[in-house]
């Protein structure tokens, strides 16, 4: 709601700096996540999300799970009245810890995930980003706004068809039905 806000704001403001200006400043649209979905890379980058999930962030929860077990038992199947404090309390800690990160395991989980696939798309991103500020240049654009903030606006300044060129993307002719970009799970 508060990007509706921002751009009838943006555009009233644009509309009282006179007609003069008006003439000179063209304002498109685009959908950064759309066109990330439809490079050829995404498909990859989604099974090494798929791949990272299963061995990755799955063997990570088993392995904790596993340590737990085993630092458990040393409480409570040995004599720990002949271990010193210090180790004492240190295992009593780590096992508070991993009883934490494991009953938190999904939260814990969707952040590495997230962490992963930010790190995984963020180079997409940036080429995807680069290619739009040269074809909003090459185009006379002075501002592009995020696509999903209007409800209705000109086919011809919706920049996607431009910019998929320029990174040499064949678009379907229904390209909203296209690919889309790769999820956050």
């Amino acid at each position: 709601m508060k990007k509706v806000f921002l751009v009838i704001a943006i555009a009233g403001g644009l509309m009282l700096a006179g007609n003069s200006m008006q003439a000179q400043t063209k304002i498109g649209y685009f959908s950064l996540d759309q066109m990330v979905g439809l490079l050829p890379e995404a498909p990859k980058i989604d099974s090494l999300l798929d791949r990272f999930r299963v061995d990755s962030l799955g063997g990570m929860y088993e392995e904790k799970y596993k340590e737990l077990v085993y630092k458990d038992s040393i409480l409570t199947k040995t004599d720990t009245t002949k271990m010193p404090k210090s180790v004492l309390n240190q295992i009593k800690q780590e096992v508070q810890m991993l009883t934490f990160q494991i009953g938190n395991w999904q939260s814990l989980s969707q952040q590495e995930y997230e962490r992963k696939q930010n790190e995984l798309l963020a180079p997409l991103y940036t080429k995807v980003h680069n290619a739009l500020k040269a074809v909003a240049k090459e185009k006379g654009y002075a501002y592009v706004l995020d696509k999903s903030i209007f409800l209705v606006a000109p086919d011809g300044d919706d920049l996607l068809p431009f910019v998929a060129t320029k990174l040499g993307v064949k678009l379907n002719p229904n390209t909203t039905t296209q690919r889309p970009p790769p999820t956050k799970q």
